[in-house]
């Protein structure tokens, strides 16, 4: 019987940015999913397959940073690891982040990313 692969919920509107995360995490071996915002990502944690840590840039458009995103998807999911990223902030600006989650600088490095993903999913990739 095969392990099930864990799922990613990326939400980052730079098309360009999305496009290669969700590449190297499917090469990777993780089920990927992307929407652009954060109003798209709770409709998902709603409706859609398990999700296993959502990745979130915090500078997004429309009505719901990453941050608020993160509370939100905490209330339906308290135990959903939480992956922070930005160019634009530090760790120091976003205290205090939330537990099981974690704080990533733009820009990162793929491969730790997806160490760092099996870490928080307690899986092996």
């Amino acid at each position: 019987m095969s392990m099930r692969r864990t799922n990613v919920l990326v939400v980052e509107d730079e098309l360009m940015i999305s496009e290669l995360v969700c590449e190297v995490l499917a090469e990777n071996g993780f089920d990927v999913h992307s929407v652009t915002n954060g109003e798209r990502a709770l409709d998902y944690l709603d409706t859609g397959p398990e999700v296993d840590v959502l990745f979130t840039d915090i500078n997004l458009a429309g009505r719901m940073d990453g941050s608020t995103l993160a509370r939100a998807a905490r209330e339906r999911r308290p135990d959903l690891p939480i992956v922070y990223c930005s160019g634009r902030f530090s760790t120091g600006a976003l205290l205090p982040l939330m537990s099981r989650s974690i704080f990533v600088k733009k820009p990162y490095d793929m491969g730790e990313i997806c160490t760092l993903l099996a870490r928080l999913t307690g899986t092996a990739h």
